[in-house]
């Protein structure tokens, strides 16, 4: 099996050339460590069947993975779950299987190499959830949108600002190597890189020749359309595993839903009602009489009196759900919506009908997003009862945009209204706050005082529980997530990025302070807008979690209203697991945690030891004008000595291709020079070359 050394995003060269660039870069050191990408591959398209993954991808996450990789890498496969029908398992028997490690950077091999244990890393800087998403599409077998033969249609690459020794990485591929799969060029595929890719100095690698997309490229904020478009071509995907109904009521069959009989009064398809909402919260507007909801005309019926509309059928195959969906209330305070979960059963179809959530909210005059978390093993349906109240009623009750799937829902919803307003602030924008499942309060604040981009940060903070739990808090991985507000669950960009608590994690600075121990010891002390004092501690998040320009292609701030979801999980189960033991049966480009031969092998010069065939080797360091060689890279070579052992080599090669055809004319003259001659012929200068070979 030849492999290529590719670093971040690159077609791969051909043949034996493709074979010795990779070989000469990893085993003298070549390597881009901080954002590097190593794609093991022999060809560079969309693989055939014979390279393509099964449908159910068996893995195992090592103990060198970060904590906070390990939550999201199963948050990666939630969003193929949702939006495809690939799936993940842990490994139980199975012969081929993926190894998730901390390498140096994110690598991949592309497809399905099926030898048995197949290496992806997730090393520094990989950890979030478009990075994993990209190398899992390297693993499915996709490779990189700028690699298309008819790239230089779209963009150009400019030659002259590209890092020595990376120009690899921009050569394109013709018709024969990549399949595009009819699909148009795609500014928002996954597997493209930035427009400063591997730049010598400041100015672009990549332009654009619509000067539009250039802050759109090289995205990892989650599947294009295009992206999910070509996934389930290639894997013949009719439905995801996960997803379970869609629905903006545009059609007229409202989604196979059904009116009861035995109500007072029916849910209406409207588009808009005098008492509000104006329009529906798919369009806002856009779309004037071809964008709808449904409406329940409270003011038409009596007090208590009733319109309940009910879903289709569905088959859950997890024991939990999640409905998402839009509701506007432009009738009484007292007017009430409530949930409920019909089970079946053969024997009768209308038992066990389960009230799961009441909304009460009074009218406010906006739509507003409510999850609503199911528990559901048996058919079911999902009902919307809709209840008149005691008072005067204006309106009515309406909802839209009904999302359901076999997801966890959101611990938490974060409203910012009237964005546009506050982000020409450049102010800091503090979150209510909040408790996990555990009892750990916690508040999030956005940074949006960079005129280009918008900060997100995470904080403990001091609350009701504090005396009770354990400090520093232990792994607690807080996932906050900027709300894509697509009507369509799947085709949604919503943007996720997560924190873990470490709880060994120091100050910068300070050698006994505990970056997440309780709040009112290591924190500040701060001020509810309600003038209630409480103790925020230390922030950590990212500087640069999106840019203002992306947040106007996508709905996240939709009638200027910025969803930001937020969950608090814990993950201190990942810290360690029978098969996270399994050793790495493959050359590794950093010292495995678990490898104990490393431990007393000591590679000089800042060599790396790594575990190759049950053996402790060195990988040496290689710059540009020397390189370290031998066992241990005791040895340091220069290039000027290069050069005389070359000469010195050709020197030598001529002097024994002289003496050999002088030693080979003599003999032919002898009784037995034939078969003599015929030994020797063979013997060539690569005989005696050094060869690097991967298996």
């Amino acid at each position: 099996m030849y492999a290529m050394f590719h670093t971040s995003n690159a077609p791969p060269l051909q043949g034996r050339e493709r074979e010795m660039r990779f070989l000469e870069s990893m085993l003298l050191g070549h390597y881009n460590y901080l954002q590097a990408s190593y794609v093991y591959t022999d060809r560079n398209a969309a693989v055939g069947d014979e390279y393509r993954q099964s449908h159910v991808v068996p893995y195992v996450l090592h103990d060198s993975l970060e904590m906070d990789s390990k939550g999201v890498i199963l948050n990666a496969f939630e969003r193929f779950r949702l939006k495809t029908c690939i799936d993940f398992k842990p490994r139980e028997e199975e012969e081929d299987y993926i190894l998730f490690y901390k390498g140096k950077g994110c690598f991949s091999y592309l497809g399905n190499k099926r030898f048995g244990q197949q290496l992806l890393s997730i090393g520094d800087h990989c950890s979030k959830v478009g990075s994993v998403q990209n190398q899992l599409l390297y693993l499915l077998g996709f490779y990189h949108q700028q690699a298309r033969s008819d790239r230089d249609d779209y963009i150009i690459i400019m030659e002259d600002r590209i890092k020595p020794d990376t120009e690899i990485n921009f050569e394109g591929a013709n018709e024969e190597e990549l399949d595009s799969l009819n699909d148009p060029y795609d500014y928002k595929f996954m597997m493209y890189y930035s427009k400063n890719a591997f730049q010598k100095g400041t100015e672009l690698t990549i332009v654009e020749r619509i000067p539009n997309f250039m802050d759109v490229i090289g995205q990892r904020i989650d599947f294009s359309d295009y992206d999910l478009e070509k996934l389930n071509q290639l894997y013949n995907c009719s439905s995801s595993k996960t997803f379970m109904d869609s629905c903006d009521f545009d059609q007229e069959d409202i989604c196979g839903m059904i009116q009861s009989s035995e109500d007072n009064a029916d849910w209406q398809r409207v588009s808009q009602v005098p008492g509000g909402p104006d329009t529906d919260q798919t369009y806002l507007g856009k779309c004037k009489g071809c964008s709808f909801f449904m409406h329940f005309n409270s003011s038409s019926v009596k007090e208590g009196e009733k319109a309940v509309l009910q879903s289709r059928l569905f088959h859950p195959r997890r024991a939990f759900q999640c409905l998402q969906f839009y509701y506007y209330n432009g009738g009484n305070k007292n007017d009430q919506l409530k949930i409920y979960v019909r089970e079946h059963t053969s024997a009768n179809l209308n038992d066990s009908l389960t009230l799961v959530h009441e909304v009460k909210d009074p009218p406010i005059g906006n739509w507003e997003l409510y999850y609503v978390p199911l528990n559901v093993t048996k058919k079911f349906r999902v009902v919307f009862e809709g209840t008149r109240g005691f008072g005067t009623s204006a309106g009515g009750l309406s909802i839209d945009d009904l999302n359901l799937s076999e997801t966890q829902c959101p611990q938490h919803i974060w409203k910012i209204s009237n964005f546009t307003k506050l982000n020409s602030s450049r102010e800091i924008i503090f979150s209510p706050p909040f408790y996990s499942p555990k009892g750990y309060a916690f508040q999030v604040h956005l940074n949006l005082t960079n005129e280009d981009k918008i900060g997100i940060y995470f904080s403990l903070i001091s609350g009701a529980n504090d005396e009770y739990l354990e400090w520093p808090c232990p792994w607690q991985q807080a996932t906050v997530t900027l709300l894509d507000q697509n009507p369509d669950i799947r085709r949604s960009m919503s943007h996720q990025r997560s924190v873990t608590t470490d709880p060994f994690k120091k100050i910068e600075n300070s050698s006994e302070t505990f970056f997440w121990d309780k709040p009112s010891k290591v924190g500040v002390t701060a001020t509810f807008p309600n003038g209630t004092s409480y103790s925020r501690g230390p922030a950590f998040g990212i500087k640069d979690y999106i840019i203002h320009k992306w947040m106007q292609r996508r709905d996240f701030a939709k009638g200027d209203n910025v969803y930001i979801l937020l969950t608090v999980d814990d993950i201190s189960h990942l810290r360690s697991n029978k098969s996270s033991h399994i050793p790495l049966k493959m050359p590794t480009l950093q010292r495995d945690s678990g490898a104990d031969l490393c431990e007393n092998f000591h590679c000089e010069n800042d060599g790396v030891c790594v575990i190759y065939k049950d053996k402790a080797e060195c990988r040496c360091r290689s710059l540009k004008d020397l390189w370290f060689v031998g066992e241990k890279c005791q040895i340091q070579m220069f290039a000027s000595l290069q050069s005389t052992v070359e000469a010195l080599f050709l020197v030598t090669s001529f002097a024994v291709a002289v003496v050999a055809s002088l030693l080979s004319f003599y003999y032919g003259k002898k009784k037995y020079g034939r078969r003599k001659n015929a030994r020797t012929s063979n013997m060539t200068i690569e005989n005696v070359s050094m060869q690097y070979v991967i298996q």
